[in-house]
């Protein structure tokens, strides 16, 4: 028998397959699409509208999901927030990087912003930047980052190809992306400016035991973040990673 949309795997017991029905619900709001309607819920879970109705209301008993009437879209209730909450104070590099990031934006003067591998791409955990500044760059905590991305470059020269999507194969066709990650590498520095917008982003790796654990970058406009690694700006991003790979008790350098 075949699986249906995110409907849970052939043989699986009842109770494992409300849990992960209740998973694919919640899993299906992202930064960017973060109120869904019953139609695109029921989609997917691939079962009947009844069904999605059913998970549904257990999440909105449990506070994990809102519904609102008025408009019949649902989005993630009050207990995401708590459970949110005992993530950050739960994993050692989000309550372990504060210091080091708010060391950082008071010298660079920017956003900074701190990312880990989600086995798919890089999640923002952690965003830092003077509210003073007349011109801040907005990065929400959630945010997902493409492979494209400064930090997903990182991840990309870092990680095993393996674990990156494609990635490998990628690599086999691409001579050139094979220097840029090596070059990456060699230099524990990623840049990152895409066309039309006026953003630039550095990133730098930390490392905690055999390899990667999680990218600051520093993000700001091609005005006040300059290209150049060699710059005080992407020396200090360097430095300050290098200093929180030694505080979660690594003494890699890259």
């Amino acid at each position: 028998m075949s699986r249906t949309g995110g409907g849970p795997p052939d043989g699986a017991s009842p109770v494992i397959q409300s849990v992960q029905r209740a998973a694919t619900v919640l899993h299906a709001f992202t930064v960017s699409r973060p109120r869904l309607t019953l139609n695109e819920l029921t989609a997917r879970l691939g079962v009947s509208k009844p069904t999605a109705h059913r998970y549904t209301k257990a999440l909105r008993a449990a506070n994990l999901l809102r519904f609102d009437a008025a408009t019949g879209l649902y989005s993630l209730g009050p207990q995401i927030l708590t459970l949110a909450a005992a993530v950050r104070s739960g994993h050692p590099i989000i309550s372990a990087s504060g210091p080091f990031l708010e060391a950082l934006v008071r010298e660079v003067n920017e956003t900074v912003v701190l990312s880990v591998w989600d086995g798919e791409g890089p999640i923002v955990v952690r965003v830092d930047d003077n509210a003073n500044r007349l011109v801040r760059i907005s990065i929400r905590a959630g945010s997902r980052l493409s492979l494209e991305s400064a930090q997903g470059r990182l991840f990309c020269a870092f990680l095993d190809p393996a674990a990156v999507p494609g990635l490998a194969g990628r690599l086999r066709r691409s001579r050139e992306l094979r220097a840029e990650l090596a070059d990456i590498r060699a230099k524990n520095l990623a840049t990152n400016t895409p066309q039309a917008t006026g953003v630039r982003t550095l990133a730098a790796p930390v490392f905690q035991d055999a390899g990667i654990t999680a990218a600051i970058a520093i993000v700001g406009t091609t005005v006040t973040v300059p290209p150049d690694g060699g710059s005080p700006m992407a020396k200090a991003l360097v430095r300050i990673a290098a200093g929180l790979t030694r505080e979660l008790g690594s003494t890699r350098a890259g």
